[in-house]
């Protein structure tokens, strides 16, 4: 699990290309780590073009963007690419970061419970700690909230 002030939880996950990608490797930056449940969704979609549309602003604040969900590789190399999301899309189909970070959870919908991915986003500062949390994100606005805990504006 995740506490503020702590070190962030050390993943290695796959990107759209297939490449091995870990947290460690973006020390020095700040890193906006988004856990969403998936691609093409309408919810997922607007969070990750809102995010898109605001690269500039979370560049100029020092932060790299990574999404995460289980979909597979191959999933996010189509969702990458019809939405022109210049930013990583991790593919996590075991939940290891997802369970790290506590965002996978049993969730209902009429009535059904299933597990399935608490829509959360982490803050993680140069040296990987962990500096800022949202979970159970409202898409509308978020990515606003995200750049003013950074310092710029959208």
């Amino acid at each position: 699990m995740t506490q503020i002030g702590k070190k962030a939880p050390a993943f290695s996950l796959a990107n759209a290309q297939g490449q091995a990608v870990k947290l460690a490797d973006f020390r020095g930056k700040k890193v906006v780590l988004y856990f969403y449940p998936k691609d093409d969704t309408p919810g997922c979609t607007k969070e990750s073009c809102d995010f898109r549309d605001a690269q500039a602003p979370l560049k100029k604040a020092g932060a790299v963007v990574m999404g995460i969900s289980p979909d597979s590789v191959e999933s996010h190399q189509r969702f990458r690419d019809k939405f022109g999301l210049g930013f990583l899309l991790l593919a996590d189909p075991e939940h290891l970061a997802l369970e790290a970070y506590g965002v996978w959870k049993e969730k209902s919908m009429y009535g059904r419970k299933f597990m399935g991915v608490e829509r959360s986003t982490f803050l993680i500062d140069e040296q990987g700690l962990l500096i800022e949390e949202w979970r159970k994100v409202k898409v509308e606005g978020h990515v606003e909230e995200v750049l003013a805990s950074l310092g710029g504006k959208a």
